[in-house]
């Protein structure tokens, strides 16, 4: 973490939370300075598959195992708008446009390129494809924070690649060490 900024953390919804966009979510950091923050919701499947998106990009593709793998519901803003979130090539960097360095070892790329290297299976070994995005302007995350709308916890790539959907917000509460069950409503200050 850089600072006091959030990048490259989970922001873990509280169960008082009851933004229907954010109620019970796990979103990743991919950048936080003080200009605002931006993430990428990593439990909301869509009813949409990969498959769905390589055909709206006229991408043929042969990787079925790629096809039947849920887009998620990255966050409210710019629902049309794709994400790809993706380990590093095997050097450390990305081989494709538009990349944006999470961590070492997490990087997010907007552009079609990495689409076509999927469908055409010499796409990164991981990825998860997220439409939409949750943003934030200058220190409206920092207040929500304070607000006891969220906690935060490094960064879990197992949650990200690994862990089932249905499961991320629990897995991301166990990363916090406590019990959600028995947290206040309310948010102290001193």
């Amino acid at each position: 973490m850089r600072g006091a900024y959030l990048t490259n953390q989970l922001l873990v919804a509280m169960p008082t939370l009851a933004d229907p966009n954010f109620a019970q979510t796990v979103t990743l950091i991919c950048e936080h300075t003080d200009q605002g923050a931006l993430g990428i919701v990593i439990n909301r499947p869509m009813a949409m598959g990969l498959a769905e998106v390589f055909q709206q990009l006229s991408l043929p593709t042969d990787a079925t195992e790629l096809r039947d793998q849920a887009v998620l519901r990255g966050g409210p803003v710019h629902q049309e708008r794709g994400f790809v979130l993706h380990p590093p090539g095997a050097d450390g960097t990305s081989p494709w446009d538009a990349t944006l360095q999470v961590s070492p070892t997490l990087h997010v790329t907007t552009s079609r390129d990495i689409l076509n290297s999927m469908a055409h299976g010499t796409g990164p070994h991981q990825a998860v494809v997220a439409l939409g995005y949750a943003g934030w302007e200058a220190g409206q995350l920092e207040q929500e924070i304070r607000s006891n709308a969220w906690l935060n916890v490094p960064a879990d790539e197992a949650i990200l690649f690994h862990t089932p959907y249905e499961e991320r917000w629990h897995a991301a509460v166990r990363l916090l060490g406590i019990d959600f069950e028995r947290l206040s409503s309310q948010a102290g200050h001193a």
